[in-house]
């Protein structure tokens, strides 16, 4: 079955590929669409008021066109955008006109706030004019803020990366005005006296549920695909921009494990970041602490398979996007969590680092070098990786990837190429591309020294048809030891395709969303036997126009136990092969309300069992500086033998004052492992690029009848930001 399948997915693949050629259509643009900076000689007042004579004076466009809810369309409400410069600065002002600026959905202020349920502004800008890689900026009318980093034409995204920059905005009786100012020093372009870039500009304005761009509006595209933007000129004699940038920090608190006496924290170390070129960062680091980071959300594993935790250290996630690479999710030459922290999540010191990021000509290159130190019965341990990426036609690229891990006489290390091609003017206008990755390991104490990895997938993600291929493989003796393996040993096709249309005889429906197939197909590498099926169809989906959205899904799955499997404490499922079916209804309302809420619910067979599982969520704004929400799990599964259920809760609330000062209250708790979990985080910023983090973690063990205080750790954090 397996051949048939695979020999399937490279003929779908080569067939997409000779087609891609094949262009009909001119993707959306609009005239005018190139904007012209003006060159001002002193900087203006960043304070939402659009007054000052040089954003009269400058070039004003307005020509936004409708995606949602009637695309082509105008604009149901004006909008203009005016560009202005200095030397140091990039100035771009927002005149965001409403007829009813009492109905503004902006119930946020902190930084990197959910934009998705706010009337918000969003900026892209494609420095490189490569179409493939850029910087996002979004305010609301609150005047918080949100960025990211644009990959690979917007197929991924770093929306960790905290760039220094500065957002005011203001509401008027005619609408909210909001003035961005951008430093040279906070993007990298290319070198030259005249600068030509990619930009665009997208409004949205929740309560029509209307979506509004300056070029590329078409629902095959989306704003931070940079492919289809328009263009900023007039930029010019900023080429000679420098920065050397010193990050010191300082911090002091007290820890206090269960049994043991409260022992005081305080340290000190720094960054040192050095823009060699407007093109080329170098980063050092010195003592490395992560005192401010949240706490992970707890996952009860009722799987053979290890779980994936996101980073959430701000130092692997600012430079994150560079050393992507082409295997997929399931398999990752480099993963971030494997430095600084051991099998059980307990930190291990980082001694000092050194990462060089940025793109020369059509050459991107990220290089990391990170040195622990020793901890218990783990060494020091030197952690290097280094990943380059040569662009080729309009939107493509090569690369290779180098990962090491050095310990005293003992090493491991993967290597591996990879490719892709893409285009956005596939059939016309359609997002279409292909790639693939291969890649070997090496263990020097291993019985076998070498393993190899490889994916080829092909992705044709557009509004009306969505559909994705992907061939997936690592063999029994590949070993990432700086990297993330789901599962050993395996070979995995998968294949979706979503059908996407938008009826007009149905006034109140946005969008219809059918799932004809979904599957993924796991097998052993070495047997060619089944390991597990996991496939989905979705019998019904939508979107309202009001912002709901609904799905009903029928799920068919298998699973082949090569061996007995501890589901839970001891209880035992038999090894094996077992085939069962199960049902799924999901439902959310529109989260632009000041309460919105999603539910789900999962049922049907289980091995030899029922299972049933259901989820809750839920969150309400009780204004601007307040909210609140709620997430309860169940999972009710009962089998021959024995019976089990799993509770897994978790709450946060969010404050804040203004987009500068912010925090939040997060605790969880899950009957498995009878620990609750509280974590406070404040967060001050005086000036953008300056923190001051208070932290608090408090655990508890609910174990027995009263609650028993486990493990205290209180921290106060500072970081300067100094510019040399």
């Amino acid at each position: 079955m397996y051949d048939r399948m695979k020999k399937t997915i490279l003929k779908t693949i080569l067939l997409l590929f000779v087609f891609s050629g094949i262009q009909l259509l001119n993707a959306q643009e609009s005239e005018p669409c190139t904007i012209k900076a003006l060159e001002i000689q002193e900087p203006v007042h960043i304070d939402g008021d659009l007054s000052e004579t040089a954003w009269q004076n400058a070039e004003h466009i307005s020509n936004f066109t409708q995606r949602e809810l009637n695309e082509g369309l105008p604009a149901s409400e004006r909008s203009e955008v005016a560009i202005l410069y200095d030397k140091k600065n990039l100035y771009i002002g927002v005149w965001c006109y409403d007829d009813a600026p009492d109905q503004l959905v902006a119930e946020k202020m902190r930084r990197d706030f959910d934009y998705q349920s706010e009337d918000n502004f969003k900026i892209v800008i494609d420095t490189y004019r490569d179409r493939r890689n850029g910087y996002l900026f979004i305010t609301n009318p609150n005047g918080a803020r949100f960025d990211a980093l644009i990959q690979n034409n917007g197929d991924r995204f770093n929306k960790s990366w905290n760039g220094v920059w500065n957002v005011k905005s203001r509401i008027t009786s005619r609408g909210w005005f909001a003035e961005f100012e951008i430093p040279f020093s906070t993007l990298k372009f290319k070198l030259a006296d005249r600068q030509s870039w990619g930009i665009n500009f997208e409004r949205n304005i929740r309560r029509k549920r209307e979506q509004v761009l300056w070029q590329g509006w078409s629902r095959d595209s989306q704003l931070e695909q940079v492919s289809r933007s328009g263009r900023v000129e007039g930029i010019h004699s900023i080429s000679n921009v420098t920065l050397i940038e010193f990050k010191p920090y300082g911090i002091a608190g007290i820890e206090k494990n269960s049994g043991q006496k409260a022992v005081s924290k305080i340290n000190g170390g720094g960054d040192l970041n050095y823009l060699i070129t407007p093109t080329m960062k170098l980063n050092l680091t010195v003592n490395t602490d992560f005192a401010q980071v949240e706490s992970d959300r707890q996952q009860v594993n009722l799987t053979r398979f290890s779980l994936y935790y996101p980073e959430k250290r701000d130092f692997f996630l600012e430079g994150r996007n560079y050393f992507d690479f082409s295997l997929g999710r399931r398999i990752q030459p480099f993963y971030s969590r494997r430095i600084g922290l051991s099998g059980s999540g307990k930190v291990i010191p980082v001694i000092a680092g050194a990462r060089l990021l940025g793109k020369a000509g059509s050459s991107t290159l990220g290089a990391m070098s990170i040195q622990t130190s020793g901890k218990d019965s783990l060494p020091s341990t030197n952690y290097t990786v280094l990943r380059w990426r040569q662009d080729v036609l309009k939107q493509s690229s090569i690369g290779i990837i180098g990962v090491g891990k050095m310990e005293p006489h003992r090493q491991n290390a993967v290597y591996g190429t990879d490719f892709l091609y893409s285009t956005s003017s596939f059939w016309g206008d359609k997002n279409f591309s292909v790639g693939g990755a291969v890649a070997q390991s090496y263990t020097s104490d291993s019985t076998h020294k070498t393993g190899l990895a490889s994916r080829l997938f092909v992705d044709f993600p557009n509004d009306l048809v969505d559909f994705s291929a992907v061939w997936n493989r690592a063999d029994v003796n590949f070993n990432p030891e700086t990297g993330y393996l789901q599962r050993k040993h395996y070979q995995m096709f998968n294949a979706e395709l979503r059908i996407q249309p938008r009826p007009k005889f149905l006034p109140w429906i946005q969008q219809l969303n059918f799932k004809p197939f979904d599957f993924n197909y796991y097998i052993d590498d070495q047997t060619h036997e089944l390991q597990s099926l996991w496939s989905e169809f979705r019998i019904l989906g939508f979107t309202t126009k009001s912002g709901n959205f609904f799905e009903g899904n029928i799920q068919r799955r298998a699973e082949n136990l090569t061996e007995d499997f501890d589901i839970h404490n001891g209880i035992i499922i038999p090894a094996r092969a077992y085939w069962f079916t199960r049902y799924e209804l999901q439902y959310g309302s529109f989260p632009g309300k000041p309460f919105h809420y999603f539910v789900f619910v999962n049922w049907g067979a289980y091995y030899k069992g029922q299972r049933t599982a259901w989820a809750l969520r839920g969150v309400y704004r009780f204004n601007k500086f307040v909210s609140a929400s709620l997430h309860y799990t169940q999972n009710i599964i009962r089998l021959p033998h024995d019976s089990f259920t799993i509770h897994e809760f978790s709450s946060r609330i969010e404050m804040a004052v203004n987009p500068d000062l912010f925090g939040s209250l997060f605790a969880q708790w899950n009957n498995d492992d009878h620990e609750m979990l509280l974590n406070f985080r404040f967060n001050w910023i005086p000036t953008p690029g300056t923190h001051f983090y208070f932290v608090i973690n408090q655990s508890f063990d609910t174990g027995s009848k009263s609650w028993r205080v486990s493990n205290t750790t209180i921290l106060s954090k500072f970081v300067w930001r100094l510019v040399l």
